[in-house]
C-alpha cells in the first residue's frame, strides 16, 4: 500500500524517461532500432516509476497549448461570472451532441484526436514489449473514426484547481486547505498535460514523487489504469497518483489547469488475459475474463462501499471484498466471466456452465481432470445454480443501491482535478 508523505518527504527520483511520439507510432515494414529503443524505454519507465513522458511534435504541441489556453480561459470566465474561484471540470466526449457549443472550450476536438493518437501508440508499444501483437488490445477500443452518432468510450477531461490566492486574493498562507486523495485510473491509459506541475505518482517502492515537474507544453505524462492491469494479468499495474496542491500553491497565483485523456475500453468488450498466457507469461488465476461493463461497475461499487461507511447495510471490509471476488470467480464461467446460472455436473463430478460447458461437451473431455466425458450423463447442479443466481442478485442490488451516483459515474466516471 502506498504510504502517505508530505511534500517535503517526496523522493528525489531522476527525471522520467522521455519518448518521442514519432518513435513509437506503428508503421509498416521491418522493425528499426529507433522503435525498439523507444518501446524498451517507455516500458522500462513504467516498470521503474509507474509513469513515462511522451514528447509530441511541434504541430501537436501547438494543438495542446491551444487546448490548455482555451480551457484556462473557459474556467476564468466562469470564475468571473461566479465571483469566486472553485474547482472546475469540463468533459468532452467525441461523437456526443453538444447542447452548449458556444459556451464550450474551443480546440477540444483537435486535442482529443491528438492525445488519442498518442494513447493508442503507447498502448501498442506496451503490447509489443509484452511479446504481443501491437494491435492485441484494439478490439477493446472504439473504431476510429467513430461510427456516425456513436459517442466515444474515451473522454477528454479539462480541470481547474484554484490556488488560495485565486480564491481570496490574500496569499497562500491564508487560503483554504484543499484535500488530497489517492486516485487510480479505471481505464487502459491516461495522458495528462498541465500548465503547472503538481501531480504526485507512487512508484513500485511506495515512494511518492512529482511526476510532471519540468514538463513542457508539448509533453504528456503517461499513466496506466486498472483495465490495462487486468488485461495484462497484472504485468502493468495501475498507477496510484494524487494532486498535490501544496506543491503548486507557491508556484502560481492563477490556479492549475490540466487536460487528461482517458483511453477507455468499450463497455461491451471483454477483458481477457488469454493473449498474455499464450505469450508465455505466468499470471495469477484470479485474472478471469470479465466484461468491461461489469469490471467498471465492480470498481465503482467498491468505491461506493468505502465512500458510504455510514450506511450499515453496505459496510464491507477489504477482506470481505477479497472474499467476494473469490466467490465470484468460483461461480463464474472462466471464459466469459458471467455467472453460471446453467451450472451442470458432468460424468467426472466437476461442474461447468456457459461457454466452458459447451467446450467440455464438444470435446467430450473435462478441462480440469482431463477425464473423458459422457455427453448423455449431464445433470443440472441446482445448488450451484441457486448460489450463482443469489450472488448475481446481491451483486446487482449492491451495484445500484445509489442510483444517482451510479448514473453519473457510468456516464463520465469519477473526474477529480489532476
Amino acid at each position: 500500500m502506498a504510504r502517505s508523505h508530505s511534500p517535503g518527504d517526496l523522493a528525489a527520483l531522476p527525471p522520467l524517461t522521455r519518448v518521442k511520439l514519432s518513435d513509437i507510432l506503428p508503421y509498416d515494414g521491418a522493425p528499426v532500432g529507433r522503435y525498439s529503443r523507444a518501446m524498451e524505454a517507455l516500458s522500462g519507465s513504467l516498470m521503474r516509476h509507474n509513469a513515462a513522458v511522451i514528447e509530441l511534435s511541434a504541430e501537436d504541441a501547438a494543438v495542446l497549448r491551444c487546448g490548455l489556453e482555451s480551457a484556462r480561459f473557459y474556467f476564468k470566465t466562469r470564475v468571473a461570472a461566479q465571483g469566486k474561484a472553485t474547482r472546475g471540470v469540463y468533459i468532452y466526449r467525441a461523437g456526443r451532441p453538444l447542447e452548449d457549443v458556444d459556451s464550450s472550450p474551443p480546440c477540444m476536438a483537435d486535442v482529443f484526436q491528438c492525445m488519442g493518437r498518442a494513447a493508442r501508440a503507447a498502448l501498442c508499444a506496451v503490447a509489443r514489449h509484452l511479446r504481443l501483437r501491437s494491435d492485441v488490445f484494439n478490439h477493446l477500443l472504439d473504431d476510429n473514426p467513430l461510427p456516425l452518432n456513436e459517442p466515444s468510450s474515451s473522454v477528454l477531461v479539462a480541470t481547474f484547481s484554484p490556488t488560495s490566492t485565486s480564491q481570496n486574493g490574500r496569499g497562500s498562507s491564508e487560503g483554504v486547505k484543499l484535500q488530497t486523495t489517492n486516485e487510480v485510473e479505471k481505464g487502459l491509459l491516461t495522458l495528462i498535460s498541465s500548465d503547472t506541475a503538481g501531480l504526485q505518482v507512487c512508484d513500485p517502492n511506495s515512494r511518492w514523487y512529482i511526476a510532471d515537474n519540468g514538463l513542457a507544453s508539448g509533453d504528456l505524462l503517461l499513466l496506466t489504469g486498472k483495465a490495462l492491469s487486468h488485461a495484462t494479468g497484472g504485468l502493468r499495474p495501475a498507477t496510484i497518483h494524487r494532486a498535490t496542491y501544496d506543491y503548486y500553491l507557491g508556484n502560481t497565483t492563477c490556479g492549475r489547469t490540466s487536460l487528461a485523456f482517458r483511453l477507455m475500453p468499450q463497455s461491451n468488450a471483454v477483458l481477457d488475459c488469454s493473449p498474455i498466457k499464450a505469450a508465455g507469461h505466468v499470471i495469477p488465476q484470479s485474472y478471469i475474463p470479465i466484461s468491461v461493463s461489469q469490471f467498471l461497475d465492480d470498481i465503482s461499487a467498491e468505491e461506493d462501499i468505502f465512500c458510504n461507511r455510514t450506511d450499515n447495510a453496505y459496510q464491507v471490509s477489504q477482506g470481505n471484498l477479497n472474499k467476494e471476488q473469490s466467490l465470484r470467480s468460483v461461480l463464474s464461467d472462466p471464459l466469459t466471466g458471467t455467472y453460471m446460472e446453467d451450472a451442470t455436473y458432468v460424468s467426472c463430478g466437476h461442474s461447468f456452465g456457459g461457454l466452458m460447458l459447451r467446450r467440455v461437451v464438444e470435446t467430450s473431455r473435462c478441462t480440469l481432470c482431463n477425464a473423458e466425458i459422457e455427453p448423455g450423463s449431464l445433470i443440472p447442479n441446482l445448488a450451484l445454480r441457486a448460489a450463482a443466481t443469489a450472488v448475481k442478485y446481491e451483486d446487482e442490488r449492491r451495484l445500484f443501491h445509489n442510483a444517482s451516483l451510479r448514473k453519473r459515474r457510468k456516464e463520465v466516471g469519477e473526474f477529480r482535478p489532476f
